[in-house]
């Protein structure tokens, strides 16, 4: 079967080698145009370009595949690149851009979506991080039938996989990548001898996981601690759970919750209770989070007690644009 792929990041890559390791034929890749990265912000290949360069596979990068949109002619030449490569199917996983109808009608089996949720439960662009956020229990990996609406098209194949209370979006990430690409090899499998069941997406229990956006990562200590830990774990590792302590920003990479940790009335959201080897307790709209692995702007991630050498906290401290007393 002859399989182009279209993807961008580390989640593609790991479905893209899995594909390849199963022996399907692969005439073309498409991926995201070379963009800045690092600190020297020099341009870096994404991680599925890198893969099919080592494999020898030809890759485009087009802009856009909207043949009235911005970029008519990556556009164009990326309708002659997939239309050469005779595939029987395409499958996309985390790619980046929306494909027209032409695409989806190209492929003689049409376009399987690798998706990181168990739909119609986050549709879009950031379902890992938001069903940690979420406090969610389960999440897994659905392979689509593409269409054109917004991750709405028939389901394929469904696995569950559990999220686990430690889970951060950088390990659940990883787990679902592995599960992603056997599961869309079996989907191949399955569709070359037509033994694949389309399954319409129910109308109930839709959800949208909207794309990550920087300022979300400014904690807001007036939530609950609960709530605040989930958000720690979805946005590790990007963009970084952070609050601004003494006029200079700090990272939270790991926390617990402390329940009956007793606080003080007229304690503030934000106010830092105690500070110790063990963690440093903080006073929540709703309970303390402890933090134990905290990082300083141009510094490393570090564990509390190595952190609070390099850093002179006092309890009483409170991290800025905490609002309200608690009650």
């Amino acid at each position: 079967m002859r399989i182009i792929f279209a993807g961008t990041p580390e989640f593609a890559r790991v479905a893209l080698a899995q594909l390849h390791a199963a022996g399907f034929e692969i005439p073309l890749v498409l991926t995201q145009p070379d963009r800045p990265a690092g600190r020297g912000m020099k341009l870096q290949a994404p991680s599925v370009k890198q893969f099919a360069l080592e494999k020898h596979i030809p890759v485009a990068q087009p802009r856009s595949l909207r043949l009235d949109g911005k970029y008519p002619e990556d556009a164009a030449a990326a309708r002659l690149a997939i239309e050469a490569a005779q595939a029987d199917a395409m499958v996309v996983a985390a790619y980046g851009l929306i494909l027209p109808q032409w695409v989806l009608g190209t492929p003689r089996l049409g376009c399987f979506n690798i998706h990181a949720s168990l739909l119609p439960r986050w549709r879009g662009a950031a379902p890992i991080h938001r069903a940690i956020e979420a406090g969610d229990t389960e999440t897994g990996i659905t392979i689509m039938q593409m269409d054109a609406g917004l991750d709405t098209g028939d389901m394929l194949l469904v696995e569950k996989l559990a999220i686990l209370p430690a889970d951060t979006t950088g390990t659940l990430h990883d787990r679902l990548a592995t599960l992603g690409g056997h599961l869309v090899v079996e989907a191949l499998e399955l569709a070359a001898c037509g033994g694949l069941t389309r399954v319409r997406q129910p109308d109930q229990g839709i959800t949208y996981a909207h794309k990550i956006e920087k300022h979300e990562a400014m904690i807001d200590w007036t939530l609950g601690a609960a709530v605040i830990e989930r958000r720690i774990r979805a946005f590790n590792p990007f963009p970084g759970a952070a609050g601004l302590l003494a006029g200079e920003p700090v990272k939270f990479w790991l926390a617990s919750v402390l329940p009956g940790y007793p606080v003080s009335e007229g304690a503030l959201p934000g106010q830092v209770l105690a500070a110790g080897p063990q963690g440093m307790d903080i006073a929540t709209g709703e309970g303390v989070l402890r933090a134990v692995r905290l990082q300083k702007a141009g510094g490393k991630a570090l564990d509390v007690a190595e952190f609070l050498r390099g850093f002179a906290l006092q309890p009483g401290m409170v991290f800025q644009g905490s609002p309200g007393k608690i009650s």
